[in-house]
């Protein structure tokens, strides 16, 4: 274990926890990638993040991915995609997000996700590349993101603060369908916020972790190993696995995806990206990732069809596909004698061909 930066003073009302445990939680059925170093990181206003970093399985280094979580989520959910990335050449880091996993709280509840502007989880993301990314990880950097870590991710882009020299976002949260009311739900989270309720749980919420809910009628994945696994894996985590969130994450969030709807957002995202939207997401809407997507300067959608929200979970099949379309684009290489691979295949092809081939000319305005 490596401790970057001593931690801060934690804020009044904050649950400090300056014995974070950073040590990774495996199981039988979920093992702990071998050539793992667990890390501390601080931020700028003082919360301690658990981190990890790995070495690619194979002699030739093509750089390093960076997991961005969604919601909810913890490191040792994505132990099978950082063993296919480092079997790909890729050194990987990956983190957990304030207020879930092993990261340190900002309300006493461990169970409580929390958050009272996404623009603090840009902090988070500077500490990666300061404390881990810039020294300890071979270029290029790229970023792997899946919803509220996509959202987030884009966000940062857009504010010319996002590490990577490109990024691939799975379902990421441009809007949720989730909502029947979103319009009264986003007011009610606002309102209830200002009047001092932010850190309540949202109505109907409770402690338990949406990953270890029954397999059917879940909203996540069709794989029904995959997601056994996870629920095992958030079960062993305790206090890690979070529950629902505060409404003053919920507020936070609709502010944050108010600003998508602006069609100048996507245009100022400079980043080269991949966005890679489930066909039969019941979370975050497809077709408004779609058409953020088709307004990026240099980037491209694709939609997989049958994917529930968590394609990097779903089924073997759905995963080929994404797998494809990502070694299609990342690293990237100008180089056309590589010619079109499976991931550039099919109607219109699953990544544009200038993305998929290298050519960022579009992101510098080319």
């Amino acid at each position: 274990m490596e401790t970057n930066a001593p931690p801060a003073d934690p804020a009044p009302g904050r649950r400090a926890r300056s014995d974070i445990l950073v040590d990774l939680v495996g199981i039988p059925e979920n093992p702990v990638p071998p050539g793992a170093v667990p890390m501390r990181l601080s931020t700028e206003d003082g919360l301690g993040l658990r981190a990890a970093r790995w070495r690619p399985s194979t002699p030739i280094e093509r750089g390093t991915v960076c997991i961005l979580q969604g919601r909810a989520e913890a490191i040792e959910k994505y132990f099978e995609t950082i063993g296919e990335l480092r079997r790909r050449g890729f050194s990987v880091v990956t983190f957990d997000w304030r207020g879930q996993g092993r990261s340190e709280r900002e309300v006493k509840n461990p169970r409580k996700g929390h958050v009272r502007d996404f623009a603090h989880y840009l902090r988070d993301l500077e500490a990666v590349r300061a404390q881990v990314l810039e020294p300890f990880m071979p270029r290029p950097h790229f970023g792997l993101a899946h919803s509220m870590g996509g959202a987030i991710a884009l966000f940062a882009a857009q504010q010319e603060r996002l590490p990577f020299d490109r990024l691939v976002a799975t379902t990421p949260m441009i809007d949720l369908c989730m909502v029947k009311a979103p319009k009264a739900t986003a007011l009610a989270a606002r309102l209830l916020t200002l009047f001092g309720l932010g850190r309540n749980f949202v109505p109907s919420g409770g402690e338990t972790s949406i990953a270890t809910n029954p397999f059917s009628g879940n909203r996540l994945t069709s794989d029904p190993r995959r997601y056994a696994r996870n629920a095992a894996a958030m079960a062993a985590l305790g206090d890690g696995a979070i529950g629902d969130p505060t409404l003053a994450w919920l507020d936070a969030a609709y502010r944050l995806m108010a600003r998508f709807v602006d069609p100048r957002f996507p245009r100022e995202v400079r980043v080269p990206t991949l966005v890679v939207a489930a066909g039969a997401d019941p979370i975050c809407a497809t077709p408004a990732i779609e058409r953020f997507a088709a307004r990026l300067k240099a980037g491209h959608a694709i939609v997989l069809p049958g994917a529930l929200h968590e394609i990097l979970m779903e089924r073997d099949e759905i995963r080929d596909l994404f797998w494809a379309a990502f070694d299609a684009f990342v690293p990237g290489t100008p180089d056309r004698a590589f010619g079109r691979s499976a991931g550039q295949k099919g109607e219109g092809g699953l990544v544009d061909p200038a993305v998929a081939g290298g050519d960022d000319r579009a992101a510098a305005g080319g």
